[in-house]
């Protein structure tokens, strides 16, 4: 008895946990939601792909039971053999064919449609288009058609295709937005392309903000390696561009406490981290995320709350809270004093107000 309480207890805390691992804190962070183009698809097919397995099993229990049941054995006598039965053997050949048809054709044409990346690649093409920089464990952001550089918070525009090339900097990682395209791995040997589209209305919906992921094991910080997509109207979009276009040197801080935080920043900082938009430097220069735009961020580190006490948490101990970062002991040791100029003066940093 005690063993049969014990097995419900089990049972039960499985399913809990099953029920459970889809609650998130935050909205649209599952591919259950979709908000694009590319997300609808995918998500159609998975239902279509859900419909026929769950058909399947159906069709095949309800066999089992009218067998079970109507065709019981009464006696001793063997059933009718229905070995060499044409007929049936037909039946049991053209039905997963047809379910295969079923799933395959429409899969196919996804596929080759999702993988269609022909207008980035023509020649003086408008088309919007993104150099992703994935790095153990932040990300990076270039704007070629813009000549700007950012770093762990996309920008798009919303309701229209937006273009990719994937690059990876030390080992793959792989780029994913849950809620609007599947994921594909940043290699460090070639560049994969592909495009998403975020939708105007289920932006709106999620507060303009969306939320990215490695999902390529990479280390102790995989789990960490966290990036955010503000997708905004392309009016909107534009006039991002033109507030970070217009920052052609490092914005003067404001007040005494930023202007000393500025200077320990040019003395322990600028060696890795760009306060500039403006790609000077080759991507393998690139050591550490780009600041410009800090201020206006909705993360520190990608993770951790956008304030100034997190920020002074994150620059004392990197390794607390991403292990196996590359920032960690890169600089000296700080004073509360100077970690309280220095979070003054990187909060300091906006491009928009």
């Amino acid at each position: 008895m005690k063993r049969l309480a014990k097995w419900r207890l089990i049972s039960l805390f499985a399913i809990l946990a099953l029920v459970l691992s889809g609650c998130s804190g935050e909205r649209f962070v599952s591919a259950l939601r979709p908000a694009g183009e590319v997300a609808d698809m995918q998500y159609d097919l998975m239902k279509l792909s859900t419909f026929v397995m769950v058909g399947v099993i159906l069709v095949v229990m309800i066999i089992f039971i009218i067998i079970f049941f109507r065709f019981r054995r009464k006696d001793e006598s063997i059933p009718k053999q229905v070995e060499g039965s044409h007929k049936l053997e037909i039946i049991w050949t053209v039905i997963p064919i047809l379910l295969l048809l079923i799933l395959a054709v429409p899969t196919v044409a996804t596929t080759f449609h999702l993988a269609d990346v022909s207008p980035m690649e023509k020649k003086n093409s408008k088309v919007l288009t993104i150099n992703v920089r994935s790095h153990l464990y932040w990300w990076d952001f270039e704007y070629p058609g813009q000549k700007l550089v950012t770093s762990q918070e996309l920008v798009v525009p919303t309701n229209e295709k937006v273009y990719f090339n994937l690059k990876s900097m030390d080992i793959k990682h792989s780029f994913w937005i849950p809620a609007v395209g599947g994921k594909l791995d940043t290699n460090t040997d070639n560049i994969n392309k592909f495009w998403l589209e975020f939708d105007d209305k289920r932006a709106n919906e999620a507060g303009n903000l969306f939320y990215g992921k490695c999902a390529e094991l990479c280390g102790p910080s995989h789990a960490l390696m966290d990036f955010k997509v503000k997708a905004i109207s392309r009016d909107k979009f534009d006039t991002w561009v033109t507030a970070m276009q217009n920052i052609k040197e490092p914005q003067k801080a404001q007040g005494d406490l930023a202007i000393q935080g500025q200077d320990i920043f040019n003395k322990s900082c600028i060696g890795c981290h760009a306060v500039t938009p403006e790609n000077k430097m080759p991507d393998t220069a690139r050591m550490a995320p780009n600041l410009t735009n800090f201020g206006d961020r909705s993360r520190v580190a990608g993770i951790l709350d956008h304030n100034k006490e997190k920020l002074k948490e994150w620059i004392s101990n990197p390794e607390t809270y991403k292990p196996g970062n590359l920032m960690t002991g890169k600089y000296p040791k700080m004073s509360e004093k100077q970690l309280d100029a220095l979070a003054e003066y990187l909060m300091g940093l906006k491009v928009q107000e």
